[in-house]
């Protein structure tokens, strides 16, 4: 999506959500907690890394990092991040990604937050202060509104955009439904890499 809001006529809106919350509400259960599943999408992401270009590496310890670590405080730090200063959430988002899914690194700890923040181009005292909030009964409120409004759309995983058609919103899940979200947006699908894409027309 980030590669297309200034190609298609589209207001990118990233908002973060609780993942937990959405699979317990959607009565879903991670892929990786089904054998075969697991097996699948370990080879799919591999493909997946090397159509799209995305820097990915799956943690050294999978269950650790989702189950038991989780990721409710960098969720709520980039919730704060939205209701504060949302010019940062992208990249924020993109920093936080890289952390876990590419270097293998801690996104739950105050210094791992800052460290991502410093990333992300946000000024050390603003992330301080950001940060100082995540247990904020707004920022949790935030937090759960946003999951509960994914679940009103349909949400029952991750990732999940609602697309506004012709004012009335569609959700669309995976990253595989890029090309059917520009049909219902009448946009032209250039593939995964767009600018490539149109270097070669």
């Amino acid at each position: 999506m980030c590669r297309y809001q200034q190609k298609w006529n589209i207001d990118l809106k990233l908002r973060p959500f609780f993942l937990s919350g959405i699979m317990q509400g959607a009565d879903n259960r991670p892929p990786g907690m089904v054998p075969a599943k697991a097996t699948y999408m370990g080879k799919d992401l591999k493909r997946l890394t090397d159509m799209y270009q995305v820097p990915f590496k799956l943690p050294s310890n999978p269950a650790e990092v989702m189950f038991i670590k989780g990721s409710i405080n960098a969720g709520r730090f980039l919730t704060a991040v939205d209701m504060n200063c949302d010019q940062y959430l992208e990249e924020l988002t993109r920093q936080l990604f890289l952390r876990i899914y590419y270097r293998d690194e801690d996104i739950t700890e105050p210094a791992s937050l800052m460290s991502a923040a410093a990333k992300a181009g946000i000024p050390e005292d603003l992330a301080k202060q950001l940060l100082s909030t995540i247990k904020d009964q707004a920022v949790k409120d935030r937090l759960r509104q946003n999951t509960q409004a994914a679940l009103d759309h349909g949400a029952f995983g991750s990732p999940t955009i609602v697309a506004h058609v012709d004012g009335k919103p569609q959700m669309f899940f995976g990253s595989d439904r890029m090309e059917l979200m520009a049909h219902m947006l009448g946009e032209k699908w250039y593939g995964p890499l767009p600018e490539l894409a149109k270097a070669k027309m």
